[in-house]
């Protein structure tokens, strides 16, 4: 166990599968010894947990390590470790071009970290990682690769707890259970329980919840699948297991994660498996509301759709990446379907939930498209009515096909169409937003403030069609009514709309 005044600070960029990664090693190193703190200037250790998806994303994930190293001059910071997709992505290579970093650590370190640490702290550096591609890690079948033994992050450990479904007796608790400092951790849990590898790192009333990692998917502009590898499945037992543990630990939504969600199973030998866990989650105690994201438009089923709209308790929520919607471009880009296909997807969508929330990503700029595809977007976007649409340019990622690709358009016209793409899509999500008025939505609360000026309690949440963080927010104005707590759910009426956030009355 390590020296109990050894602290430890994680700072998670990227998505809200890295917030697991994070609360996983959390977990792990508070059942170490660590502790915990919230700011990096208080630790002895700051562990960055980098995304290295596109291009911003890899400048913040550079800029939060420089400014981590900034802290060994002025705080008690002593070393700063690269962890996460940017350092699985480059290892070796970052290490190189930024010495600022103690350490560069790859998803193989992450059951060991304390270890990792105490060793940097101690004066020692790690061996940096050295990137590979992860696919090739694990059998070409996905029936094949559970039990293989290769780290995913987010599953727990898969020497105990992990692709073989199995736990053990002698296993760390969760920092969640820990009671009193360090020290006094037990690292025996009760024989047969189940043990989860997590401790939450903020006071949310939402959490979320990885189903699986990797993907098969072959787009022709993604790096993800190198770097995350090939696709596995969480076994429900433990997707479960981890669901009670957040609904003891204050979590009203579970948020399910993955880079496919609609895959899940499918290595497991059942492709109708996330359709039978959603009724079993939503029945867990203390969890109100359960989230699906990231679902692949070709992948959708009508029997998941079934299911996601007629069991009480799953968010009327649809996360469905599309990219675009010119069929030749979307071949290009190594994916299927085309406008009159997605079109026909969001009518069934819709013919079993009127009121759903659709939100989606689309790509511009991408090499050979033309005015037509343009076009061709632009016509989808005005007859989808989707709640939320992320624009981004498309830029070179390494080690991608689309990476050699010939007809690159130029970086001011790249610029322009996404200039011009998402003034639309704001436009439309603005006016999709005031359609919602006259609607009943079910609030969950996230915060109450009191407004100084008006002297009225302004109450902020998100309705079962928003979802974390960049889908909106719903506003409730209690005045000097009695208001509801943080992780409440509120049913309201929506009155009004600033940008895509609504404005309610509770009913």
């Amino acid at each position: 166990m390590s020296s109990p005044s050894r602290s430890v600070a994680l700072v998670t960029l990227g998505c809200a599968r890295n917030e697991v990664d994070s609360e996983e090693l959390a977990g792990r190193l508070a059942a170490g010894g660590w502790s915990l703190v919230d700011d990096a200037a208080d630790a002895d250790v700051a562990v960055v947990n980098t995304c290295g998806f596109v291009e911003q994303a890899k400048k913040d994930s550079i800029d939060a390590l420089l400014e981590a190293n900034d802290l060994k001059q002025h705080g008690r910071t002593k070393a700063v470790v690269a962890v996460g997709c940017l350092a699985q992505r480059y290892g070796k290579k970052l290490a190189e071009e930024l010495p600022e970093a103690d350490a560069v650590l790859g998803f193989d370190s992450y059951e060991d970290m304390s270890a990792s640490l105490t060793a940097i702290l101690d004066g020692e550096r790690p061996e940096s990682h050295t990137p590979g591609d992860r696919r090739k890690l694990l059998p070409l079948s996905p029936v094949a690769r559970q039990g293989q033994g290769v780290a995913q992050p987010g599953h727990g450990s898969h020497g105990s707890n992990g692709s073989d479904g199995s736990h053990t007796a002698d296993a760390p608790l969760s920092a969640g259970e820990i009671a009193g400092p360090p020290q006094d951790v037990t690292i025996e849990s009760p024989a047969g329980s189940p043990r989860i590898i997590r401790a939450r790192l903020d006071g949310r009333p939402w959490a979320p919840l990885k189903i699986a990692s990797g993907c098969d998917r072959r787009c022709a502009f993604c790096a993800i699948p190198m770097f995350r590898g090939a696709f596995v499945s969480r076994r429900p037992s433990d997707v479960l297991d981890e669901a009670r543990w957040l609904g003891q630990h204050d979590a009203r939504e579970i948020f399910l994660v993955s880079e496919n969600s609609t895959s899940y199973g499918k290595d497991l030998g059942d492709l109708r498996l996330l359709d039978t866990m959603l009724p079993e989650l939503v029945a867990v105690e203390g969890i109100s509301r359960v989230r699906v994201s990231y679902l692949q438009p070709a992948e959708i089923r009508p029997d998941l759709l079934d299911v996601m709209t007629s069991t009480p308790g799953v968010a009327p929520y649809f996360d469905i990446s599309f990219q675009h919607a010119s069929g030749p471009l979307l071949r290009t880009m190594r994916r299927f379907g085309d406008r009159e296909s997605f079109l026909g997807l969001l009518e069934q969508v819709r013919a079993r939930s009127p009121y759903a929330g659709i939100r989606s990503n689309v790509i511009v700029g991408f090499p050979g498209e033309t005015e037509d595809d343009v076009a061709e977007l632009e016509e989808f976007l005005l007859n989808a009515r989707l709640d939320v649409v992320g624009v981004f340019g498309y830029s070179d990622e390494d080690g991608t096909e689309a990476e050699s690709y010939a007809a690159k358009l130029p970086a001011d016209e790249i610029d322009a169409r996404v200039e011009h793409i998402r003034t639309l899509a704001t436009e439309l999500n603005e006016q999709r937003a005031a359609e919602r008025i006259g609607e009943e939505v079910e609030v969950l609360v996230e915060s109450s403030e009191l407004d100084e000026d008006s002297g009225e309690w302004e109450v902020r949440g998100r309705a079962g069609q928003q979802g974390p963080d960049v889908d909106g927010e719903t506003i409730l104005t209690y005045g000097d009514r009695a208001r509801p707590a943080v992780g409440d759910i509120v049913t309201a009426r929506v009155e009004d709309t600033l940008g895509i956030d609504w404005i309610a009355s509770p009913l």
